[in-house]
């Protein structure tokens, strides 16, 4: 179930998209890039003198208002998938696409006084929720944190006992939102959401082989003319961007 509406809409409204003024450049960056972004974004613009302008939400939901025409200049999609489909129809400029972040999944819960579990096969997850309480994720069939999470948990054999407990948000951070309110008493999110968050701590992190790798791919969009976009796609792939980037726990790929 989608749970609740309420969040869900005031971290939609939050992170919707935004229209770039000229002289700017917009991109549009997965959800849980918002606080490393807010941070390269200033350093970008404290180094060009140019802005650069940002819009949050779910992959899929950029990925399909990019089909729709908006105006972006430059895509941060949390996993292959939704890059792959832009990609296949004609929609990135070619040979401008590259494999930027790395991340990795961990079960948050509220009471910052849990103590630590070990993620496998054997945790009682359904026990730690109890009968009455959910489990906050993401889409699972739609958004990436959501794809990767079920994807972890069936592959531990833990998704059936807890698929009727799943609280679905409409981005990871909307997800993050629904256990540092209380709604949810556990949540299934990105390491580096946990890094800058408060009320809650991490109970444990899933294992790298129960879930396809967490990629984060960036692509200029051949709608796009902006003058600006080669060298902010220079920028978000060089040092001054990587240094922002790992300070949210975020593995960098590019270059490797």
């Amino acid at each position: 179930m989608k749970f609740p509406a309420g969040v869900a809409l005031i971290l939609g409204l939050a992170l919707g998209p935004k229209v770039s003024h000229a002289d700017d450049v917009l991109v549009f960056a997965a959800a849980s890039l918002k606080t490393a972004m807010e941070d390269v974004a200033a350093g970008y613009e404290a180094q060009t003198g140019n802005h650069m302008d940002l819009s949050f939400a779910g992959s899929s939901a950029l990925a399909r208002q990019i089909e729709q025409g908006a105006p972006a200049d430059i895509f941060i999609s949390a996993n292959p998938g939704w890059m792959d489909e832009l990609e296949a129809r004609g929609l990135t400029d070619p040979g401008s696409r590259v494999e930027l972040l790395g991340n990795a999944l961990v079960l948050v819960g509220q009471d910052t006084q849990a103590g630590p579990v070990t993620i496998g096969p054997d945790l009682d997850l359904a026990g730690l929720l109890g009968p009455r309480g959910h489990l906050a994720m993401a889409l699972v069939d739609a958004v990436p944190a959501g794809i990767y999470g079920k994807a972890a948990l069936q592959t531990l054999g833990l998704w059936n006992s807890v698929a009727r407990q799943v609280a679905q948000a409409d981005n990871v951070r909307a997800a993050l939102a629904l256990v540092t309110s209380g709604a949810a008493p556990l949540g299934v999110i990105y390491a580096t959401d946990a890094v800058a968050a408060v009320r809650v701590s991490v109970l444990g992190r899933f294992p790298a082989d129960s879930h396809p790798p967490i990629i984060y791919p960036m692509a200029g969009l051949a709608r796009s003319d902006n003058p600006l976009k080669s060298d902010a796609l220079a920028y978000l792939a060089g040092h001054q961007a990587g240094s922002a980037f790992a300070a949210q726990g975020f593995t960098l790929l590019a270059g490797d």
